[in-house]
C-alpha cells in the first residue's frame, strides 16, 4: 500500500532562465536555457513525495485561467491529487520569473506569492487527510493551512511545516506542528541567532526542529539528539526548489517510519541530487528507485 501524504500551500507558474549573470538595471540579456514548470514550496514537495512513490494530494489555489494548465498538466504527470480551493476563479495564477546564474547556480527569484488571490476559504474538510501519514503546510494561504494542522493534531497526523520564511499566524501555526524545518531566512520576532531560533520554535509547540542553510550543514534538536549534520558536497547547477524538494523527501522518509536523523539525511541526498541538474524536475529522469 503506498504511504499517503497531503500537502497545504502554494502553487506557482515558474519561468525558469539560465544565464550568466544577473542583469543590471535597464538592460536585455539572453538566456542560455529557459524552462516552465509547476512551482512553490508544497507543490514542489508533493510532487516530490509523489515520484518516491507516495500517494501524494496538493491543496492549493489554482483555478481556470489559461495558465493554469502548465500546473494541471505537470501535477497530472506526477500522479498528484489536486484539491483547488478556488476551482471557478479566472485569474491570472502566481507566476515566479526566477533567474539561476549558471557558474554558480544561485537564484534570484521575482514573485508575487499568493497575495493577489481572492477569497480563499478558511476551513478544512477533515476527510482530506483520510489515510495520510503526513501533512505539509508552507505556511501560505494561511488559514486553511491553519485549519488543516488543526485537524490533522486531532485526527493524530504528523504535521511538518516548512519554514521559508517567517509570515503573519505562523506562531498560532506552530502549536499544531510536529516538525519545523525551516531555512536560514526563517527569523521568528525578538530571535537573534540559530540559538533563540530553535529555543523559540521549540517553545511554541513541534517536538523536532531543523534549519537548513543550503550548503552548510543543518543545525537539528529532537528530543536529547541535538548537533549539525553536513550536507552532500555537489557541483551546484540549480538551487532552485531544493529546500522543497527536502521537505518532500523528508515527508516520504518520515512517513515511512524513518527516525528524524535519518529522515534528515535522506532529504539532504535527494535534494543535493536535484542540484545537480538545470529545472526542478531534470534530477527526477532516474527511476526512483536510484534515490
Amino acid at each position: 500500500m503506498q504511504i499517503r501524504g497531503v500537502f497545504v500551500g502554494l502553487s506557482t507558474v515558474d519561468l525558469v532562465y539560465s544565464v550568466e549573470t544577473v542583469p543590471k538595471s535597464n538592460t536585455k540579456i539572453v538566456a542560455q536555457r529557459q524552462e516552465s514548470f509547476a512551482g512553490g514550496p508544497a507543490t514542489n514537495a508533493a510532487v516530490t513525495f509523489a515520484y518516491l512513490g507516495g500517494a501524494a494530494r496538493l491543496i492549493t489555489a489554482v483555478g481556470r485561467h489559461p495558465l493554469t494548465t502548465i500546473i494541471r498538466h505537470e501535477l497530472s504527470r506526477f500522479d498528484v491529487s489536486l484539491q483547488d480551493l478556488l476551482p471557478e476563479v479566472d485569474v491570472v495564477p502566481t507566476v515566479s520569473s526566477i533567474l539561476v546564474t549558471e557558474r554558480t547556480g544561485e537564484r534570484t527569484v521575482i514573485s508575487a506569492n499568493a497575495g493577489q488571490l481572492p477569497g480563499l476559504p478558511d476551513s478544512f474538510d477533515t476527510s482530506s487527510i483520510d489515510g495520510a501519514a503526513v501533512l505539509l503546510v508552507d505556511g501560505h494561504h494561511m488559514p486553511i493551512g491553519l485549519s488543516a494542522a488543526k485537524s490533522a493534531t486531532t485526527c493524530g497526523v504528523r504535521v511538518v511545516l516548512d519554514g521559508g520564511s517567517w509570515k503573519s499566524g505562523t506562531e498560532e501555526l506552530l502549536r499544531h506542528v510536529d516538525v519545523a524545518i525551516c531555512s536560514q531566512n526563517f527569523h521568528p520576532p525578538g530571535t537573534t541567532g540559530e540559538n533563540s531560533i530553535l529555543d523559540y520554535v521549540l517553545k511554541q509547540g513541534p517536538s523536532a526542529v531543523a534549519i537548513t542553510k543550503g550548503e552548510r550543514p543543518i543545525r537539528f534538536v529532537c528530543g536529547a539528539d541535538s548537533g549539525e549534520m553536513p550536507v552532500p558536497r555537489v557541483h551546484a547547477i540549480d538551487t532552485l526548489g531544493a529546500g522543497d524538494i527536502f521537505h518532500g523527501a523528508f515527508c516520504h522518509r518520515m512517513a515511512s517510519g524513518g527516525a528524524f536523523r535519518e529522515c534528515l539525511q535522506f532529504a539532504s541526498e535527494i535534494a543535493a541530487r536535484s542540484c545537480e541538474h538545470f529545472g526542478a524536475r531534470a534530477w527526477m529522469s532516474q527511476p526512483a528507485s536510484a534515490a
